[in-house]
């Protein structure tokens, strides 16, 4: 079975959610054997998850019983979510009980919290390799689509549980969403090892949550940047947490002061602080920190992960050697996805990659081969002729100024969003005198927040 669930012993814990729902490794394979017969064979399905024992169940389930879900956000956006409906037309949806839309579709199946409809959509055509969709990062609207296969979440769990060097003792927090590919990638390397995930949709900033984290001796935490940003306001580093013996973090780089402050933290209480890089296209982690170079590399995603391969080209696709040049970044390795899909006729489509990803980011590497990422390779403006890096310029800003920031642009102008008015003219000085550009060359717009997605990444396409 998937992920090895059979290996595992029938009793053990496989998932305990904070409503102190439970989920042993024997239930979860009854259950996938379940749903191998609840719908025929490679049916694809919309799931609309939350962060809890119904969640895990019916998305490994699904995937183990050769189904084909779907996995998204359980309030994704009416318009975004009618949008996806009429381009793939699943012939299944399942919802949480109680959800409006088990009104308007015939009920097959409930089981776990969730309730399986039948839409009326005819059989969907797929690959036969293709495990689950997930939207992609930062979407806001767009039905592209990731397309996974069973060797991806294999690959994945091997790769993840090695050097995290897990076993079945832990039992990670999950935070982070079941739709995000770091939240899924969660489960599929802890179920591997044999771990029990503990998956909560409570707020961080809920006394809840750190009840449960505690009750249940959650022994890992992973978040993105702003996961940190909201631990370090919650006064965490002055909290008792013996059994927490593990933070990782992706997602995107950290601020340094924040990135700085973990480090410290986990170095002294005997913690391990691990940073990690991946994309939704590599089916989450490709590259990895060690916890021993946490403080002496500290912004850089580290070397590739076990059984995988990074490395760098230049503008014509050749391969850099040299230490400190810069190119795009490259990943080689089985947990590389299949490709994309933007229609339902997309679904039966092949591997278009072949374990290869051109990452679309720009990096270098140092004498030890680990990599620091500098920018994407789309986030550049070629103003008054100079090349400038539009992630480089939100750095000068973050680096001086305690705002939020976006930088988006064309080559005739940069617009710097920011959230200060007091600070726009001292924002604009710094960017001039950084870039030595001249001050008609920024725009400075202000605004009550810089758009985000739920994992923390700044939506750039709803800035105009």
């Amino acid at each position: 079975m998937i992920l090895n669930l059979d290996k595992q012993p029938r009793e053990a814990l496989a998932a305990i959610d904070a409503a102190g729902n439970q989920l042993t490794y024997g239930e979860l394979c009854d259950f996938s054997n379940e749903l191998e017969t609840a719908m025929p064979s490679r049916s694809l399905l919309f799931l609309m998850t939350e962060n809890n024992v119904g969640g895990i169940a019916w998305s490994i389930g699904c995937m183990g019983a050769k189904q084909v879900p779907l996995i998204l956000n359980v309030h994704t956006e009416e318009g975004l979510f009618l949008n996806l409906m009429e381009i793939y037309r699943p012939p299944y949806l399942c919802v949480p009980v109680g959800n409006p839309l088990a009104e308007q579709y015939e009920t097959v199946k409930e089981s776990y919290g969730y309730v399986l409809l039948k839409t009326g959509n005819e059989a969907c055509p797929m690959h036969e390799e293709l495990s689950h969709l997930l939207p992609t990062s930062g979407s806001t609207g767009s039905p592209k689509l990731v397309r996974h296969k069973y060797e991806n979440i294999e690959a994945a769990a091997l790769n993840i549980s090695t050097f995290f060097e897990l076993t079945s003792y832990d039992r990670p927090l999950l935070v982070l969403p079941l739709y995000y590919t770091m939240g899924l990638s969660i489960v599929f390397s802890h179920l591997y090892a044999g771990a029990t995930v503990l998956a909560t949709n409570q707020s961080m900033t809920d006394r809840a949550f750190w009840q449960f984290l505690k009750e249940r001796k959650a022994t890992s935490f992973t978040g993105v940047p702003y996961s940190y940003e909201i631990l370090n306001l919650m006064r965490f580093f002055r909290m008792d947490l013996p059994d927490l013996q593990l933070l990782t973090q992706g997602g995107g780089k950290m601020p340094k002061a924040l990135n700085q402050k973990f480090v410290d933290y986990c170095k002294s209480t005997g913690k391990r602080w691990i940073a990690t890089y991946g994309q939704s296209e590599g089916t989450a982690r490709m590259a990895w920190l060690p916890a021993e170079w946490a403080e002496s590399k500290m912004g850089s995603i580290g070397r590739a992960v076990p059984n995988g391969e990074m490395f760098l080209i230049d503008s014509e696709g050749n391969t850099i050697t040299e230490p400190n040049v810069q190119g795009e970044m490259c990943y080689r390795g089985k947990n590389v996805t299949m490709g994309y899909a933007r229609q339902r006729e997309d679904l039966l489509l092949g591997d278009e990659r072949n374990g290869f990803l051109k990452t679309g980011d720009l990096a270098y590497q140092d004498e030890d081969g680990c990599f620091y990422i500098v920018g994407r390779m789309g986030r550049f403006l070629k103003l008054f002729g100079m090349r400038i890096g539009l992630d480089e310029c939100e750095q000068i800003i973050k680096a001086i100024f305690p705002i939020e920031c976006a930088c988006v642009g064309n080559d005739e102008k940069m617009t710097v969003y920011i959230t200060d008015e007091k600070l726009s003219a001292s924002v604009k000085e710094e960017l001039v005198e950084k870039t030595k550009l001249v001050a008609t060359a920024f725009e400075m717009k202000v605004i009550p927040a810089i758009p985000k997605n739920e994992a923390g990444k700044v939506l750039y396409s709803k800035l105009s």
